[in-house]
């Protein structure tokens, strides 16, 4: 019983060949095509409004060296966002539950926005490894500790990702399989557990939300300490 709580987070096969790049790839399909009119539907209307909320939001903190990162951003942003909602359906499977992919997400954007900083201000760049006014015996202490923190970002950001997925996935199973479970012997405790099962789709769907906006917001904080 244990195991199969956990089978929604295996990489899907067909005729031994993975399924994954599959389920990445097909948000793209929900994306508006380039067309030669300005307005072609509401649809695609309403997506290019939500797109240019999204790049403002993200690029309000950055400075204007940063605004070349928008693209990237926003695409990483509405990626994650769809692919996290996609994933909510029934019978689907969510590439964000998976560690090595978030990390495989996380730590090439956080070298990139550290070999910026390392680029275009060195000194500046290694003078977050030491705050001013530090006492000298504590410099080399406070070295190594900013330095581990420093680089346990990618980690932090795929972790943070994985797990909050993770747990929203295997609570709504738990739900449900209760759910399904109480219902020809406690009808009226199915009922509730019904009514917090739908609660905890609704907060499924803004954790979703959250956690792409937040691994792409920490990624534009990251850029802005680095510009």
């Amino acid at each position: 019983m244990n195991l199969s709580f956990f089978d929604q987070f295996s990489s899907p096969t067909f005729l031994g060949i993975p399924l994954i790049l599959i389920s990445m790839t097909f948000p793209a399909l929900l994306l508006p095509s380039p067309g030669n009119r300005w307005i072609t539907s509401r649809l695609s209307t309403l997506q290019l409004w939500f797109i240019n909320l999204v790049t403002k939001q993200l690029m309000m903190p950055l400075h204007n060296k940063g605004h070349k990162w928008a693209l990237i951003l926003t695409s990483l942003m509405i990626f994650l966002l769809l692919i996290n909602l996609l994933g909510l359906l029934p019978y689907t499977f969510t590439p964000t539950t998976q560690l090595s992919m978030n990390l495989a997400l996380a730590f090439p954007l956080w070298l990139a926005t550290l070999l910026t900083g390392l680029r275009n201000q060195p000194s500046a760049s290694l003078g977050h490894l030491l705050p001013e006014g530090t006492p000298t015996p504590l410099i080399p202490a406070l070295i190594m500790i900013e330095t581990t923190s420093l680089l346990i970002r990618p980690l932090a950001l795929g972790v943070r990702l994985t797990a909050n997925l993770t747990a929203g996935h295997l609570l709504i199973q738990l739900t449900s399989t209760a759910t399904m479970a109480l219902f020809s012997t406690m009808p009226a405790v199915s009922m509730l557990a019904l009514l917090v099962l739908l609660l905890l789709t609704i907060l499924e769907v803004a954790v979703a939300m959250i956690q792409a906006y937040v691994f792409v917001l920490l990624l534009s904080l990251y850029l802005q300490e680095n510009i």
